[in-house]
């Protein structure tokens, strides 16, 4: 027996990027542990990665190229060679562009890896090709646009900060299942006395280790940091010498806006008790240190960008920035540490083509003309599951003369419409380089075992497509290995301050910071803009999300045992979830006749899902609750939560709108 320990990275669509010491026993992964050595993880895994040999090694891995065989939908498929997939996929193809043009192909890809190289490196194949382009704005581009309205291209605050804060608050974030890494630093500044609040719609899991949770409507967030705001002005907690010195527009936002929200008006918006919001704010302004942790689920309303400026706004009039321990996390951005652009590869697109939406997949497939999609090629993604408005979008896998490619580690919902399956490596059989947006490390992994079965990776697959459709770019002739040494060769200018052999040789190394980063306003003003004369919005303020036409706003949370549609191949991970539970205030399941347990359906004008029916006092009224996207074989019924959201777009970057959904709920009858 022949034991390794291998260095590698976890690829999912977490903030953290954890640091990975993989046991390798004869080209197997027998046991993944935590990197000791890594800056921000040190050797901690989340419950999802603890057993990822599960997930590489699953007896539910496909291993070989498929062909359907059956109704889409039905999962029947037969195998075939690469030779034969390859085949058939660019005869389709070419077909497909004589007829209709190449915008009539799609590709649809997200954040099933993170890894620069794999992630991107399709984007030059489908440029080439000159196929659709995709917006891929389904998680939190709301959230960036919100951050950058008011400061610009500043740097996020290192994560460390937050053991410095003396009052930290948890704005819309379940840390226990999104960011546990943080929990560290939350740990260690109460232990120095800090106080740590949680704002969310309902007491998520995270509500266990703060002081003070604090429940707000959905889509109401922005009312409430305003009223903090007139709270601060009207009690004098603010830092006038900071303002003078870093902030411009508060005077304009002082006369024009705050006096509209004082707090008896934010309590009737937000649901919020007046004595809580005038004791948050206290807290907030006496504080020396006060630390916003800003999530993303707040971004994913009609009104998520102008949400997140508003609350960016917070730390500026109490000059949390100019204090060790204070500021605003929302999102760390490190695109510039590589030379992404040598994978995206802009230059191959010879002339623009349409964008479709990621979020509009539904209309796009269903509706969308001159040239309709004949071809969706689906990698590193599961629309049918993590798409809003689920029953348009299976409408459209449904079309017989819809040619659709999935490359797939599972057979996902989305696979099951496939047309080909072509297998898929998984992280710990490919070469890739990782950044994170919860830290500021980074990470190169190479191969730990080889391919399980037939599998290629991504880069590996587009370079048999560009092979077969003849594109003769050298781009295309560049191993993995190959394109992250592009990537990183000549370093970027921040990449000058770090070992760059230590890079090479797979450590995990951090990224430096420059001295007084956080008072390095990045904006065209050089300070921070509370009024942006660039928007046509000039300074911050308050409006209603969408809502739908129904009592319930239904919040679709993370859980702590998946992570988007991924893991739900694991048995073991699977019956910590339990079930596809719908949680519901015990006063709102009594006004319903409703009782725990019992078998329920949530319905809309878009479509209606079954749950089972779980009663808690954590979830208010006018609330519902489910955590964890499921395939559709472990629901009740046949169809998954995004059954029922909707495919509006946000105020600003065309995010989507995930949360701004509104449903009722009735006894499910057989």
């Amino acid at each position: 027996m022949n034991s390794e320990i291998k260095r590698s990275v976890c690829p999912y669509d977490c903030p953290d990027a954890c640091g990975l010491l993989v046991e390798v026993v004869d080209g197997q992964a027998v046991k993944v542990m935590g990197d000791p050595e890594h800056p921000f993880t040190k050797g901690t895994l989340c419950p999802k990665m603890i057993h990822y040999e599960r997930t590489v090694h699953s007896p539910q891995r496909l291993t070989q190229p498929l062909l359907r065989i059956g109704e889409k939908g039905t999962g029947q498929f037969k195998p075939i060679s690469w030779e034969e997939a390859i085949e058939r996929i660019v005869d389709r193809w070419q077909g497909v562009i004589s007829n209709h043009g190449a915008e009539a192909i799609l590709p649809y890809s997200y954040a099933g890896t993170m890894g620069t190289v794999q992630r991107n490196c399709g984007e030059g194949f489908f440029h080439r090709l000159g196929a659709s382009r995709l917006a891929r704005t389904i998680c939190s581009s709301s959230k960036s646009y919100g951050w950058a309205s008011v400061m610009g291209e500043t740097m996020a605050p290192h994560p460390d900060e937050v053991e410095k804060s003396d009052f930290i608050l948890l704005w819309g974030t379940n840390v226990l299942a999104t960011n546990i890494h943080l929990m560290h630093h939350i740990r260690e500044a109460k232990k120095r006395g800090a106080m740590v609040w949680l704002i969310d719609t309902y007491e998520n899991p995270t509500a266990q280790i703060v002081d003070k949770v604090v429940l707000v409507r959905p889509g109401r967030d922005g009312a409430l940091a305003l009223g903090i705001m007139h709270i601060l002005v009207r009690d004098g907690w603010i830092d006038q010498e900071f303002i003078d010195k870093y902030v411009q527009g508060f005077e304009q936002l002082r006369m024009e806006v705050l006096p509209d929200y004082p707090p008896a008006k934010v309590s009737q918006i937000t649901g919020i008790e007046v004595s809580l919001i005038e004791e948050m704010a206290r807290q907030y302004g006496k504080a020396h240190a006060p630390f916003i942790v800003l999530g993303s689920g707040l971004c994913r309303y009609g009104n998520g960008a102008m949400t997140v400026r508003t609350i960016t706004c917070l730390p500026a009039l109490v000059g949390a920035w100019g204090n060790p321990g204070g500021g605003l996390l929302a999102s760390i951005s490190t695109g510039k540490v590589f030379h992404t652009q040598r994978v995206t590869r802009e230059d191959l697109l010879k002339e623009p083509t349409r964008v479709v939406n990621m979020n509009q997949l539904g209309y796009a497939l269903t509706e969308l003309s001159n040239p309709p999609i004949m071809s969706m090629y689906v990698y590193h993604s599961n629309p049918a599951v993590v798409a809003p408005d689920q029953t348009m979008i299976i409408k459209g896998l449904e079309r017989e003369d819809l040619f659709t490619v999935v490359h797939e580690r599972f057979m996902t919902d989305t696979a099951r419409y496939a047309d080909i399956i072509l297998p898929a490596t998984s992280s710990l059989e490919h070469s890739d380089i990782y950044r994170a947006y919860g830290h500021y490390g980074i990470q190169r992994a190479a191969a730990v075992i080889p391919p399980i079965g037939e599998a290629k990776s991504n880069w590996e697959v587009f370079q048999l497509l560009a092979q077969a459709m003849g594109y003769e770019e050298y781009f295309f002739k560049h191993t993995a290995d190959d394109l992250i040494n592009q990537l990183i060769d000549p370093p970027a200018s921040w990449l000058e301050s770090i070992d760059l052999a230590k890079l090479q040789a797979g450590h995990p190394v951090e990224l430096s910071l420059p001295e007084n980063y956080k008072t390095t306003f990045l904006t065209p003003s050089g300070k921070i803009e509370i009024c942006n004369p660039k928007d046509a919005e000039l300074l911050p303020h308050y409006f209603e999300p969408y809502g739908d036409d129904a009592p319930f706003y239904l919040m679709s949370t993370p859980s702590v045992y998946s992570l988007n549609s991924s893991f739900n191949e694991r048995p073991d991970l699977l019956s910590k979830k339990e079930a596809a539970y719908l949680q519901m205030n015990p006063e709102d399941a009594e006004s319903k006749n409703l009782l725990d347990g019992q078998r329920v359906i949530a319905f809309n004008e878009r479509g209606e899902v079954q749950f089972i029916l779980k009663l808690t006092t954590t979830v208010p009224q006018g609330v519902v609750v489910t955590e964890g996207l499921f395939s559709s074989v472990s629901m009740p019924g046949d169809s998954t939560v995004n059954a029922l959201t909707s495919q509006r777009l946000t105020d600003r970057a065309a995010g989507s709108t995930l949360y701004d959904v509104k449903v009722d709920v009735r006894l499910w009858e057989s």
